[in-house]
């Protein structure tokens, strides 16, 4: 059963942009912090469709994809792996070579945004928990391509969901 799309404050997108405003060196100086993400897939018919994993976000409640940022000792699909597991109980098999990537800009707080360029890696879900660290703290839910593309922010991301083709491969 689908639940309401959480709508993100009116003006956030407003905020944001007068935020870049004051400070658009910080898009051509200030280095890109690096992130890993989890485009998580399954299943959804016979004929070869599948459906993917929407979350939502802590703090905005914006929908999102899992994702975070580098680990000590840990390579970047296995932290992709690990946020999906945290973010949503998710299990599955990851591809070690990433399916794209997307850039952002994530606001630090009232006066100060970072830009963020995260690498994204295909799931092949093979099973999901009930018990993982964020559960209560999001949404999931699973939908079709079309639908996630739709509910992203972030232009790229709308992008790289519509293009995207699991590939069978964890080697390339």
């Amino acid at each position: 059963m689908a639940s309401k799309t959480p709508k993100p404050p009116a003006d956030e997108t407003q905020r944001l942009l007068t935020q870049l405003a004051h400070v658009p060196h910080k898009l051509f100086t200030a280095p890109f912090r690096q992130q890993y993400a989890a485009l998580c897939f399954r299943a959804a018919d016979a004929e070869g469709g599948f459906e993917v994993l929407t979350i939502t976000s802590r703090r905005s409640g914006r929908w999102v994809i899992p994702k975070g940022s580098p680990m000590k000792d840990r390579k970047p699909h296995e932290v992709a792996a690990i946020e999906a597991w945290e973010e949503a109980g998710i299990r599955g098999t990851v591809r070690k070579r990433p399916v794209g990537r997307y850039t952002y800009l994530k606001p630090l707080d009232q006066l100060d945004v970072v830009p963020y360029i995260v690498d994204v890696f295909q799931i092949h879900v093979t099973g999901t928990e009930g018990t993982y660290k964020e559960k209560g703290e999001r949404l999931l839910e699973w939908v079709p391509i079309a639908e996630a593309a739709r509910r992203v922010r972030e232009p790229e991301l709308k992008s790289l969901l519509l293009g995207f083709k699991p590939r069978k491969s964890l080697k390339s």
